[in-house]
């Protein structure tokens, strides 16, 4: 897939028949046709002009035409990523009494009375990406496990820093709980031995924008002179952060690791700002939550305990907190970004 192919409006509304929006092909055995005929589903993300959310949507595209039956898939997203603006998106798609709403979560417990709400007026409310709270959606899907997703981003840049040197966090928001549990994630990796020379000295946010996340990289560098690596789990923050790096005359002296995306970090790492990054792939990652809320609004059972399919991607068991798992998170360097790019 081309990187255009996955560049949908900032706010659209696309119906798909069967034969509808070409996709990334995932190279899985076809596990269950889900249908749902005529159903409405929104996936509301956290902020519009994030072209990670933008692949995700692609990704529920090809789930739309792949299980048929003409299901409408609204894309959608507050202008900023903050808890007032998405709760008034899904108060607009409740009255709108769509079938099914996903969401990635801008505050986990700020959205759970408008995910009660949702469920009482019999929509199905699930999340991806970053939770609501348990007690206002059906389930949760992690891209992958948050103690892999912490531990692999601790160790890219000790891998960099050869186990050396100043490190800071760049997040996102300090109410995002995908963010939260991450940090937490890689704090406990950060206890290992073999950490002992490369402490963690700040942790700063930059809200998912561009603008704020380059500022915050500035003022970490000027405020420890001696940094020598920043993690940012946010494709926003690493990108941005990065940006900084190369403006600032800062190739080689510090480098950035954390989650991106391909096609927006290639440059960077191939100007050395960026020595390796992960992410999962995000067209998956659309796909496989609308899968499984196609599965859902056909009557599948996803409560804790329960297994799930996934189209494709296969299935994957819900836990005890009423999270399941995806897959687990990729790395990229010189190596393998270019090809990357080119898909997403």
């Amino acid at each position: 897939m081309s990187k255009n192919e996955f560049s949908t409006s900032r706010r659209s509304v696309i119906k798909l028949a069967a034969a509808g929006a070409a996709g990334l092909v995932l190279p899985m055995p076809y596990i269950t046709r889900a249908r749902a005929d005529g159903k409405r589903i929104a996936m509301v993300v956290k902020n519009l002009g994030n072209s990670y959310f933008d692949a995700c949507a692609n990704g529920a595209k090809q789930a739309a035409a792949e299980a048929g039956g003409g299901i409408e898939i609204i894309y959608t997203a507050p202008t900023k990523a903050t808890a007032e603006d998405q709760i008034a998106v899904i108060d607009s798609l409740i009255a709108q009494k769509v079938d099914g709403i996903i969401v990635s979560s801008n505050d986990a417990n700020a959205l759970v009375p408008v995910g009660k709400k949702a469920a009482q007026r019999g929509i199905k409310v699930i999340s991806f990406d970053s939770a609501i709270g348990k007690e206002g959606r059906i389930m949760h899907l992690n891209a992958s496990s948050t103690p892999l997703i912490g531990a692999k981003q601790v160790q890219m840049i000790a891998k960099t820093l050869k186990g050396e040197g100043e490190v800071a966090i760049l997040s996102a928001a300090s109410t995002m709980t995908n963010q939260n549990s991450w940090i937490a994630a890689m704090k406990d990796e950060w206890k290992k031995p073999e950490y002992a020379k490369m402490p963690l000295v700040a942790t700063v946010y930059g809200d998912d924008q561009d603008d704020k996340s380059y500022r915050e990289m500035q003022a970490l560098v000027k405020a420890h002179p001696n940094l020598k690596g920043v993690i940012s789990p946010t494709t926003i923050g690493i990108r941005a952060g990065a940006k900084a790096i190369v403006d600032g005359g800062l190739t080689g002296k510090v480098f950035i690791t954390g989650l991106g995306l391909p096609s927006e970090m290639k440059d960077f790492v191939l100007k050395g700002a960026c020595d390796t990054f992960a992410i999962w792939n995000p067209v998956e990652y659309g796909y496989s939550s609308t899968m499984i809320m196609i599965n859902i609004l056909n009557g599948a059972d996803a409560s804790p305990g329960k297994t799930v399919k996934m189209g494709k991607k296969g299935d994957t068991k819900i836990g005890d907190d009423g999270e399941a798992a995806m897959g687990e998170p990729f790395e990229f360097n010189k190596s393998n970004v270019e090809e990357f790019a080119k898909i997403f």
